[in-house]
């Protein structure tokens, strides 16, 4: 599959190498440009382009960006022919974010990203911490791999979404439409605590949509004081013993 990601982060990092490996064409862009872009993220056999390059001819673009920067990438992706897959990996955090309205008001984050594009979206790879997603995963059929919720509106961008995130070493979980997504956003128990495909049906039905921004913010003053940065990711160990404290 032809496959463009937006963003080099740890997320965007992870999934140029891992779908590289998988034998995917993967082409990969940044804000910065792509003689920015470090050579362990091309190191698997994905190619740095421009952020127009990177969306053109392929089926499936990531969004692998902070999500104030979606209205930023609009005018480009508006410019996919309808049948592209658009797969989001965004979650709102305030203190990095700033705080938009809708979403503080209620709206989920993936109706609003979607809002944002003016398109379909999947929403996948938001719910695992960028360590548990760069040394977890294992082989289809492994009794405790990882599972990983992929919700969308369309049966098109659900299967594309799930197959892609097999082939990145987890197992899909069909996690309904994008209104029920909020169930994966952070503070729910879902939510970067690395469940397993028998667990995850019980973890998204057991989230309250009016505590998990309350526990979404409470785990990141508790990473502000144990590092000093809320912007910094903990370790995957460190993150899914607070994930699983505080959320589930």
């Amino acid at each position: 599959m032809k496959i463009g990601i937006l963003g080099t982060g740890h997320i965007g990092k992870t999934l140029a190498r891992k779908l590289s490996a998988a034998g995917h064409d993967v082409k990969v862009a940044n804000s910065r440009g792509p003689e920015t872009i470090e050579a362990d993220v091309l190191a698997l056999g994905a190619r740095a382009v421009s952020t127009a390059q990177a969306v053109e001819d392929v089926d499936a673009v990531i969004l692998s960006i902070p999500l104030n920067r979606i209205p930023t990438i609009a005018p480009l992706i508006a410019n996919l022919p309808a049948e592209t897959v658009v797969i989001d990996t965004s979650n709102y955090y305030p203190h990095r974010d700033d705080k938009i309205d809708a979403i503080e008001a209620g709206q989920v984050e993936s109706l609003w990203v979607a809002q944002q594009l003016g398109r379909p979206i999947a929403k996948a790879w938001n719910a695992i911490g960028s360590g548990s997603f760069a040394t977890k995963g294992k082989p289809a059929g492994s009794p405790d791999r990882i599972a990983l919720p992929v919700a969308a509106d369309r049966e098109k961008d659900r299967s594309v979404a799930m197959a892609i995130v097999e082939d990145t070493g987890l197992d899909a979980f069909d996690a309904g439409t994008l209104a029920d997504s909020w169930r994966q956003q952070p503070g729910t128990p879902c939510y970067c605590t690395d469940l397993t495909r028998e667990q995850m049906a019980g973890a998204l039905a057991s989230a309250d949509a009016s505590r998990s921004p309350k526990r979404r913010d409470l785990a990141v003053a508790v990473i502000q004081e144990r590092l000093g940065d809320a912007t910094t990711n903990p370790d995957a160990d460190f993150g899914v013993r607070l994930s699983r404290a505080i959320f589930m």
